[in-house]
Parts: structure tokens; C-alpha cells; sequence
């Protein structure tokens, strides 16, 4: 039996293998791209929780979860998309897009909800793919590209609409047969500990749950990591960077259709005119939550608690009973915080390494 040599020990004034140094706890912390939204999450409870009595009681807390929630399952595919290194400006009117589908499908062809439900799944991954391979078939950054969708996504539901409901508005489909049925899945409520909850929070976890098991433990991950940190580079090691591009555009439009749905069947009627705006929301989401608008950095949990902090600002601005129209303002100081935040945790976790 051959006795195994030690590995020699580094010769002075060389630096070890960084791949063999042990990393503490902390140094592991401060490299989560999430640790700057928690810290950010934590100071925001505690602030609205001394200013805003009603804020800590649990019917209060239910409705800043369905409110983060309603923000969280469009901020976690768009944040894996900016991990990737691009943008989707059509996201907030895909929301409506995918409703109006369901809805004046079903009704004009008075058929179960559900054909309308499945129709808009096809169509709505149909405009991902078509983000997606505009994207990778022309020159334009995403930028432009989804801007133009925005647009063409915009005109088109108001345009339809109008065309076939004579109103900015859909007919209600709450009579339909599978109606019920669909809002149990999309928009019903459940009740833990006396406290009513939206559905609509579990779909934000499982997103959640699958969002950060593809970043982490799969094949697929890497490559969107790959993707948004260099794309010429990823292309030189075989990283499929089309397909992966496609796919996080297929994302975006899956949560699109959720959403969707989510708006459809928890008020009957869509407002053609309804998203508009709502894309930037969702990017300051993902940026908040630790995601660089350079690609590469980023995921899936803190995009989540940038969301959590969307809701509570927004429902905590309510309970502490001022006046909303400073809402914005907040919105626009938490970016900029998280921002700064961000950039120092990372620059951080630089020096650390």
C-alpha cells in the first residue's frame, strides 16, 4: 500500500490556490447577490411596523404578501432574463395580452374557459419566442426589440377589444362553464390560522423554488450566468446562447400568463388598457433584489424580497395612513438605496475573496 505525499505547501510570496482556501461563513454571505434586499427588507418591516401600528397584524400581512406576490411572479423570470443580460419592456401589457385572450376566446366561442386558458398559454410563450428570436436573428438590442412589442402588444389590445367588444373593456365570462374551476386554480383564496390568503402566493413560491434550482443545480443555470457575463465568451466554451436567450424570453411570457390569468379570473373583465408601466416595476424588482443591469449578477430569492419590499411599501404607505401620491418617490429612493447597497456588498465580497 503506497503512502500519499502532502501537498507541498505554497512557496513564499506565492498565493495559494483560491480553488483550495477555505471560505468562511461570512465571506460566503457577503457574496450572496440577495444579502443587500434582505438587509433592505428587514429595515423596511421594522420602519412601517413602529410608524404603522396596523401594519404587523395578519390580515394586514396577508394583503402585503397578495400585493408582492402579484409583482413577484413577473419580477422572478424578468430577473432571470436580466441575469441573462437582457431586458423584456413588453412584459407589463403581455399580462393583459394573455387575460384578453382567455377571455374574449371563450366568450365568442362559448366554449369551456379553459380553451380560452390553454389558447392563451400558446399564444403568450408564442410572443417569447418571437422576443426571443428577434433578438438573436437581428442586430437591435433587446432594448428596442421588446419596445417594439410593447407597442405592437399595446395597440393590439386596445384595437381588439374595441373591435370585438365595441368597449375598452371584455364581457364578463363569470357564467361560463370552467370558470369556477379555473379561478380555484388562478385567483381563489385559502385560509391558514383564520387568515385568508391568495392563491397567488404559492404561485410566487413555486416560481421562486424552480427559478433558483435552475440557476443553482442545473446545466441550464450556468449557462444563463455564462450568458449575461460575456456573451462571446459563452459562445467560445459551447454555452448555447440563442436557445438559452429564447428560453429566458419563454420565461418572462409563462409568467405573463399567470398573471394573466390571475387578473382575468379575480375580476371577470379585463381592462384592455390595464399594464402599461408595470415593466419597470418589475425591473426595479429584480434590481433591488441584486440584479446588475449589465447581465450576470443576480437571483431568483432576492428578486423575490425585492418584491416583498415593493408590497410592503406600497401597503405600508396605507396603513401608516399617508398620502399615496409620495408612493413613487419612496419607490424611487429604494432604488437608488439598493443600488448603492448592492454595489457595496459586491465590491465587499471582492475584497473578501
Amino acid at each position: 500500500m503506497t503512502a500519499t505525499a502532502p501537498a507541498p505547501a505554497p512557496s513564499p510570496g506565492t498565493k495559494a490556490d483560491e480553488r483550495l482556501v477555505k471560505t468562511s461563513p461570512l465571506r460566503k454571505l457577503m457574496g450572496r447577490p440577495e444579502l443587500g434586499s434582505v438587509v433592505g427588507a428587514i429595515a423596511v418591516f421594522l420602519f412601517f411596523a413602529i410608524f404603522a401600528d396596523s401594519f404587523v397584524r395578519a390580515a394586514s400581512l396577508s394583503t402585503v404578501l397578495y400585493a408582492s406576490s402579484t409583482i413577484g411572479i413577473m419580477a422572478v423570470p424578468v430577473a432571470l432574463l436580466m441575469i441573462g443580460g437582457e431586458f423584456d419592456l413588453s412584459a407589463g401589457v403581455m399580462v393583459t395580452s394573455s387575460a384578453l385572450i382567455s377571455s374574449m376566446l371563450s366568450y365568442q366561442l362559448t366554449a369551456n374557459v379553459w380553451v380560452g386558458v390553454l389558447v392563451s398559454l400558446v399564444v403568450t410563450l408564442g410572443i417569447g419566442v418571437f422576443n426571443g428570436v428577434m433578438l438573436t436573428r437581428t442586430d437591435p438590442p433587446s432594448f428596442i426589440i421588446t419596445l417594439g412589442t410593447f407597442l405592437m402588444l399595446t395597440g393590439m389590445n386596445l384595437g381588439f377589444t374595441k373591435l370585438i367588444s365595441r368597449t375598452v373593456s371584455t364581457k364578463s365570462i363569470a357564467d361560463m362553464q370552467g370558470f369556477s374551476s379555473a379561478k380555484d386554480v388562478f385567483a381563489s383564496t385559502f385560509t391558514i390560522g383564520g387568515v385568508d390568503f391568495k392563491i397567488t402566493i404559492l404561485w410566487w413560491l413555486a416560481l421562486v423554488v424552480v427559478a433558483t434550482w435552475i440557476l443553482l443545480r442545473t446545466r441550464v443555470g450556468n449557462w444563463i450566468y455564462a450568458v449575461g457575463g460575456g456573451e462571446m465568451a459563452a459562445r467560445a466554451v459551447g454555452v448555447p446562447v440563442n436557445k438559452t436567450k429564447i428560453g429566458l424570453y419563454m420565461g418572462v411570457a409563462f409568467g405573463a400568463w399567470i398573471s394573466g390569468q390571475h387578473l382575468l379570473f379575480s375580476f371577470d373583465v379585463v381592462q384592455s388598457g390595464e399594464g402599461v408601466g408595470n415593466e419597470l416595476i418589475y425591473i426595479i424588482a429584480a434590481v433591488i433584489g441584486g440584479c446588475l443591469i449589465t447581465g450576470g449578477y443576480g437571483s431568483a430569492v432576492g428578486a423575490a424580497v425585492g418584491a416583498l419590499i415593493f408590497g410592503m411599501v406600497s401597503k405600508g404607505i396605507v396603513f401608516a395612513e399617508w398620502n399615496p401620491d409620495w408612493f413613487k418617490f419612496f419607490l424611487g429612493v429604494m432604488l437608488l438605496l439598493a443600488t448603492l447597497l448592492n454595489h457595496w456588498v459586491r465590491k465587499r465580497a471582492e475584497v473578501t475573496k
